[in-house]
């Protein structure tokens, strides 16, 4: 069962969310979701286990992008900003559960592509992305540097 999150939801999105975004706490996560269900270009979605409507496995959270989005020809686009399920939930249908409740908000506020990415040697997510019919539309590698003043 997929639900969509409320402010309510903040802390169980946050304690799935640590699982998927190391370094982070549930306590900044907990804040940082709370804030961002407040705002009507963000939507966050929660899946439950079958027996257990109280017990989360997994979440996705989607956003409007209105900047340029690699791939894409429209604005604003629907980006898939993170999507999780329990390991022992996987394989099951969840993920793309996730994946089309967030597809189906964002038609409803107006886009007409839908784009996610993951990290060059993240094999799993790569395969969920494909797997769920998203394209690659193409590779890059970031560079940073210090500016000596």
């Amino acid at each position: 069962m997929v639900k969509a999150a409320k402010s309510a939801d903040a802390g169980a999105l946050a304690e799935l969310a640590v699982r998927l975004w190391e370094g982070h706490t549930v306590r900044k996560l907990e804040a940082e979701f709370a804030e961002l269900l407040e705002q009507d270009t963000c939507a966050c979605f929660l899946i439950f286990q079958e027996d257990a409507e109280d017990c989360p496995v997994g979440f996705a959270q989607c956003q409007l992008r209105f900047d340029y989005v690699e791939g894409t020809k429209t604005s604003p686009v629907g980006y898939l900003e993170g999507i999780y399920v329990d390991e022992d939930c996987r394989r099951r249908g969840g993920g793309l559960a996730l994946l089309q409740a967030c597809e189906k908000w964002a038609a409803k506020k107006g886009c007409a592509e839908f784009a996610s990415d993951c990290e060059l040697d993240n094999e799993l997510s790569y395969m969920f992305h494909r797997s769920a019919g998203f394209a690659e539309a193409n590779r890059i590698i970031c560079f940073t540097k210090k500016i000596a003043l």
